[in-house]
């Protein structure tokens, strides 16, 4: 059998659970970055950086092909691919950088946002694999598998007060805090149980503006179009996906039809509705052109008019 160093197709464990913020003993709590996951393998031999979906990802942060420098050991390091902006980790700029192919343009960015690699496992130390240890001894072997710089860093934990590093997330603006059960082993290419996400999330309410229908073989899709109004003009917000068969969605395909859009720049396929319903949302943040970051639909509000 090869070896997993050699190998380099891991699927990581991902996490299989959502939940509210809470303290256990049986748990240690790790602020969610929001960047990139990646697993770096780390030789005398040189840097390797692959995605989840095993994507060679150096060619996209070349900065980053010294950090097996820092290393002791040869060992593979699950983390998180970021960069930082106005001091806390910026999703768009990271996958702004993974979409990149030009390497001039690959080049200045690097120079003027960096990217660092932050570990917060370890699957593999001085020639063995250690995924089936329980995460408390992984911890142990990870914070010595390698040297700390400005480029790769370690995820730091604490254990028990899972609220209130949630609260500092939260306080900080970041995503928010995972929770990871303290005897777990690691299961590659599994959604499970024992790492749960406790994100931050903001809410708000928006008009319902229209819907999209896609309809393919397999199943029908639909997406409402959000609006709010910004010195009396109602402007787009963006979609958020809603179930088919809903009474929600039922309510929103009983309103009148508009015979135009209402906004500046229309959508093909969308049907556009009187703005009179008005929904509540959920999402991490709202983007420069004013939509939303995975949104969540939570439902029609009877005791809100077009005007809150």
């Amino acid at each position: 059998m090869m070896d997993l160093f050699e190998k380099k197709d891991i699927k990581p464990m991902l996490i299989g659970v959502e939940g509210e913020p809470f303290d256990s003993p049986d748990y240690i709590y790790e602020l969610k970055l929001d960047g990139e996951r990646c697993i770096a393998y780390l030789s005398e031999a040189g840097t390797e950086l692959r995605n989840k979906r095993n994507v060679r990802m150096l060619p996209k942060v070349p900065e980053l092909s010294d950090i097996h420098r820092q290393a002791k050991k040869t060992c593979i390091l699950d983390g998180e691919l970021i960069v930082i902006k106005k001091g806390v980790p910026d999703f768009f700029e990271i996958q702004r950088r993974s979409l990149m192919s030009d390497k001039f343009k690959i080049e200045l960015a690097a120079k003027k946002y960096p990217a660092s690699f932050t570990a917060f496992d370890i699957l593999y130390y001085d020639g063995e694999p250690v995924v089936d240890k329980p995460l408390m001894e992984r911890k142990k072997l990870l914070a010595k598998a390698f040297r700390e710089n400005e480029k790769l860093a370690l995820s730091r934990y604490i254990e028990t007060a899972g609220t209130a590093l949630f609260d500092l997330a939260k306080q900080q603006n970041l995503e928010g805090v995972v929770a990871k059960k303290k005897n777990s082993s690691y299961k590659f290419d599994t959604r499970t149980k024992e790492w749960i996400k406790i994100k931050f999330l903001k809410d708000d309410d928006f008009v319902i503006c229209g819907y999209v229908v896609k309809e393919t073989p397999e199943r029908s899709t639909a997406s409402v179009i959000l609006g709010s109004y910004e010195q009396g003009e109602l402007k787009n917000r963006g979609h958020v996906v809603i179930g088919v068969a809903s009474k929600d969605f039922e309510m929103i395909l009983n309103q009148k039809r508009l015979s135009e859009c209402p906004f500046e720049r229309c959508e093909k396929d969308a049907v556009y509705i009187e703005p009179e319903l008005v929904c509540t949302v959920t999402y991490m943040e709202r983007l420069k052109h004013g939509g939303l970051r995975r949104a969540v639909f939570k439902g029609i509000r009877s005791d809100k008019s077009m005007n809150y």
